[in-house]
């Protein structure tokens, strides 16, 4: 007989899972969002029942938890944000183990699961800066001078990391080119402190992704000065005025000049130039303020010019007018003047011009005449021009010389100062007095026995007049031979004897001065030998002449 014998082989749990690859590779996106879904993974146990069945686990390579494993299907999954910049890629190890009692696990047998997952990078950075956001350069470089190194930083890779440089804004007459692959920002064009001594760029720089990220950084450049401007002064011409007679150490003026240079550049220090005068002068090196170091005499150099430097260098010119103190007297020419004029000048005539110099300026220079003493009333002078005149006709016989003084005067309304000279005029006769006699008619008693050339009457006299003009001469104007007259000294003399005691006659005697028109004078002389009075009786009761018109003066 046949019999079938059915024998069931109980299970145990001897075999452990294993995975159907070593080895799974797989990549994802930077992008990719928590819970998705990345790989499924796959375990067999050839044992049965719950000996075959398989969970899983991430036993080594996810330390921040960024990912998860369905225990039961081994699908793997992301559980966090990825970034490829912090983390490019990572190994898990993927142990699976049944579900005996113990359980076998893939680990224990050396069979784990190594998972590699690529994180692919995009374009999820922008660049940063890392270089300075400051510079400085000298002034006077050369074009082409190496002034900045910029750098930016981009994590992401490839193209996305590729940075290139851009200047977008600030760059004010293109002083400045950047070469945009290395970053090196150079000198387009000279730079000049005085005229821009910032320049604030904005620069960017672009990574290469699609779409591009770019990030920008103001870049400040200080233009650092070196001393290459020359100071100027406010005015190339400072005028200025200043009190004669002051004690040194008056102040002038400040003069004052600018250095666009800045720091120490611009610290100026002043100076004068020499030149004629400069010794009197004192100048304050820092400040500018200009000082007498002496008292200056507006008389002995009334203008000064001075010239004064900074230290590099500039010059301007002070024009210095002292100004004028009252210090001088006006001066006469002379300590006296003497002068002689004719009486026969007419009312107002000028006999003398006064001027007197004054060294003063203006009102303080400006001279007045004036007389002072007693002129009787015969002159006057003018206040301007200082010409003295005749206010009187002249009368050299009532007074031959006049001395009184003048004063000039300065007209200065402070302390005004004066000074008198002695004026003395005498007047020169001219012939205007006619002889006089002193006694006319003259009456002489001579004695008949009166011996021949003797002096029997001499004839006096009187001519006011001086020198010639009043030296007379004697004459008879009729023919005689009995007496003759010295023409000197009027002496009437005897020439011959007298004929009888009765005698007697008359004698006409005319008397002339010796001026260029002479002037003359007749008397009578009465001579008789009797001692009694005779009485004086003219030949006719009537005489009568006719003289032409402009007969000469002093003509018989």
């Amino acid at each position: 007989a046949q019999a079938f014998v059915r024998i069931e082989i109980e299970d145990i749990n001897d075999n452990q899972p294993v995975f159907e690859q070593a080895v799974y590779v797989t990549s994802i996106s930077s992008h990719t969002q928590p819970g998705t879904e990345i790989i499924n993974v796959v375990a067999t146990d050839r044992d049965s029942g719950i000996y075959g069945l398989v969970t899983y686990e991430i036993s080594s390579g996810d330390p921040h938890g960024r990912f998860s494993i369905d225990p039961q299907f081994g699908i793997i999954r992301t559980k966090k944000q990825l970034d490829h910049e912090t983390q490019s890629e990572y190994t898990l190890h993927i142990a699976a183990e049944d579900c005996g009692s113990p359980p076998l696990t893939s680990l224990l047998m050396l069979d784990s699961l190594a998972v590699k997952i690529v994180i692919l990078d995009i374009n999820d950075n922008s660049p940063s800066f890392t270089s300075s956001s400051h510079s400085y350069v000298m002034e006077d470089v050369e074009v082409g001078f190496l002034v900045h190194h910029i750098i930016a930083k981009d994590p992401d890779e490839g193209r996305n990391g590729q940075v290139t440089y851009h200047i977008l804004s600030g760059n004010e007459n293109k002083a400045f080119v950047l070469d945009k692959i290395t970053g090196l920002l150079t000198t387009a064009q000279p730079l000049d402190h005085e005229i821009q001594e910032c320049y604030s760029l904005t620069v960017m720089a672009l990574d290469d992704g699609s779409p591009a990220l770019s990030a920008t950084q103001v870049l400040t450049i200080i233009v650092l000065d070196v001393n290459d401007e020359t100071p100027i002064f406010l005015k190339q011409l400072y005028e200025t005025a200043v009190h004669e007679n002051q004690d040194p150490g008056e102040f002038v003026t400040k003069v004052e000049a600018v250095d666009s240079d800045a720091g120490l550049n611009s610290l100026l220090r002043y100076e004068i130039l020499p030149g004629p005068g400069y010794e009197k002068f004192k100048i304050n090196s820092d400040s500018g303020e200009l000082a007498t170091t002496a008292s200056l005499d507006r008389e002995t150099q009334e203008v000064f010019s001075i010239k004064g430097s900074p230290s590099r260098s500039s010059t301007a010119q002070l024009t210095l007018m002292v100004l004028d103190e009252n210090d001088h007297n006006p001066l006469f020419a002379k300590i006296q003047y003497q002068i002689s004029v004719r009486e026969d000048l007419e009312e107002g005539s000028a006999i003398l011009d006064l001027f007197a110099s004054d060294e003063d300026d203006g009102l303080n220079g400006e001279v007045t005449y004036s007389l002072i003493d007693d002129t009787f009333g015969a002159f006057a002078i003018d206040s301007v021009t200082g010409s003295i005149v005749t206010t009187k006709a002249l009368d050299r016989e009532t007074k031959s010389q006049y001395t009184f003084r003048a004063v000039a005067s300065d007209c200065s309304s402070h302390f005004p100062r004066s000074t008198t000279v002695s004026v003395v005029v005498h007047i020169d006769d001219v012939n205007d007095n006619d002889p006089v006699f002193l006694q006319n008619p003259i009456r002489a008693f001579v004695p008949a026995e009166t011996p021949v050339n003797e002096t029997v009457l001499t004839v006096r006299v009187e001519d006011v007049d001086l020198g010639s003009n009043g030296a007379v001469v004697f004459s008879l104007m009729t023919v005689e031979t009995v007496f003759r007259i010295d023409a000197k000294t009027g002496d009437i003399i005897l020439q011959e004897p007298l004929t009888s005691k009765d005698f007697s006659t008359q004698l006409l005697v005319m008397v002339a001065d010796q001026g260029i028109s002479p002037r003359t004078a007749t008397a009578m002389v009465i001579i008789f030998t009797e001692e009694q009075e005779e009485e004086i009786s003219f030949t006719h009761s009537l005489y009568e002449a006719s003289v032409p018109e402009n007969s000469a003066a002093g003509r018989h």
